[in-house]
């Protein structure tokens, strides 16, 4: 029998190859989310072109890579998107995409239905249209909610709702579950991070301390019927670790490759501090994952700093680092949503906040609102990025199983 314990001595030390990939596509959006944590909304001209990402594909294939979760941006406005997806299957590395549902069509949702390797996480913030819009845009909730139906309706199975918990919707934790539940779907829920436009509004969105009790609570309940991708372990000094493997796996078993091919750390942290290099850097991808100081680094022994003295640490692990990262906390310090409250102090001095290394936001008045993409329309394949960024117009997390 395999413990979730050996398992997780395991991976802090790092793998051959990661578990999952997360792959930002693009950083092109048709929304403009407020906590988006990639600042999605224009397409970077320098975006991989068909070639080098069936490369990266390729290589991942050669490192037996069990799947990529692919996001953006909105994966699905890039024009060559379906096509890689076909491809990464026919080179037997699954895929899971996260999408707003825009263009979940009921034709695309019989062909996704169709395949045993592709899975889809449809996201919505808010279980009703008021909480939802109010992060999202005018018309996503109702947009997400056709999606599952069309998924639902096709026949695929198990597509997931993925949600970022804010304090306005986690009295909707049920109606959430009742939502999953309606279209076959299995709620998936991940944590709020304070990087991108999330930044700007974490003191305004993420949860109190009241309601992460109320989560963890919820969560405890839900067991293994909920995923969470491991977002929630700095919860775990409020009684006992939740399902999965608690610790942070970056640069261990999950990374980042963005829309330019640059390797990050984390999924959570796109900023320079956290780029181990680039796909198109000799040696690829692979050299990267296993060369890489940066990763070298993080598979070493990690000092518990100020958290040492903590009863609860071996439960949380000082919880996440790109929270504490972009909220201006040391990394060897306590989360900045620590249960004990042992970053008050801290979040109320003087702080550096790190500024952002990139913004694909759109500098228009219509932030706020999404501009729809026309459903059912497929653009033509593309093998070389567009001139200008603008020129057209989202860890996953691994579930273990423990035997």
């Amino acid at each position: 029998m395999t413990s979730t314990t050996s398992l997780a001595t395991r991976f802090e030390s790092g793998l051959d190859a990661p578990i999952c990939l997360t792959w930002e596509l693009t950083y092109a959006c048709n929304l403009s989310c407020r906590h988006c944590l990639s600042s999605s909304g224009r397409r970077d001209p320098r975006e991989l072109s068909t070639t080098q990402a069936e490369a990266v594909i390729d290589e991942l294939q050669r490192m037996q890579v069990f799947y990529v979760n692919i996001g953006g941006g909105e994966p699905t406005i890039r024009p060559d998107f379906w096509h890689l997806v076909d491809y990464a299957v026919d080179h037997q590395v699954g895929v899971k995409f996260s999408t707003n549902g825009s263009r979940i069509t009921p034709e695309r949702a019989k062909v996704l239905a169709a395949s045993d390797y592709v899975d889809v996480q449809v996201s919505i913030d808010g279980a009703t249209a008021e909480v939802n819009d109010a992060v999202r845009g005018p018309g996503t909730f109702d947009t997400a909610l056709r999606a599952l139906e069309n998924l639902s309706d096709a026949g695929f199975r198990d597509a997931k709702l993925s949600v970022v918990v804010t304090r306005h919707n986690v009295p909707q934790l049920d109606e959430f579950k009742r939502i999953a539940d309606r279209y076959g779907a299995t709620l998936r829920l991940t944590r709020l991070r304070p990087s991108g436009r999330g930044a700007d509004v974490w003191d305004e969105l993420h949860p109190t301390a009241e309601q992460q009790r109320t989560l963890y609570d919820w969560l405890k309940g839900a067991g293994e019927n909920v995923l969470t991708g491991d977002s929630f372990f700095h919860l775990s000094g409020l009684g006992g670790p939740l399902p999965g493997l608690n610790l942070c796996g970056a640069g261990r078993v999950v990374c980042l490759v963005d829309p330019v091919g640059d390797v990050y750390a984390c999924p959570f942290a796109i900023h320079d501090q956290f780029l181990a290099g680039n796909v198109l850097d000799e040696g690829g991808f692979a050299g990267v994952w296993r060369g890489s100081p940066l990763f070298h680094e993080l598979r070493g022994t990690q000092s518990a700093g100020a958290c040492s003295r903590c009863a609860h640490y071996d439960a949380c692990r000082g919880g996440c680092m790109a929270a504490k990262f972009f909220t201006g906390l040391p990394l060897d310090g306590p989360d900045p949503e620590c249960v004990e409250g042992h970053a008050v102090d801290l979040l109320a001095a003087s702080r550096t906040i790190p500024a952002a290394s990139q913004d694909h936001s759109r500098p228009s008045a219509r932030r706020a609102g999404p501009v729809l993409v026309p459903l059912g329309l497929e653009p033509p394949r593309r093998t070389s990025p567009p001139v200008h960024a603008c020129a057209e117009s989202p860890l996953a997390g691994f579930e273990p199983v423990v035997s």
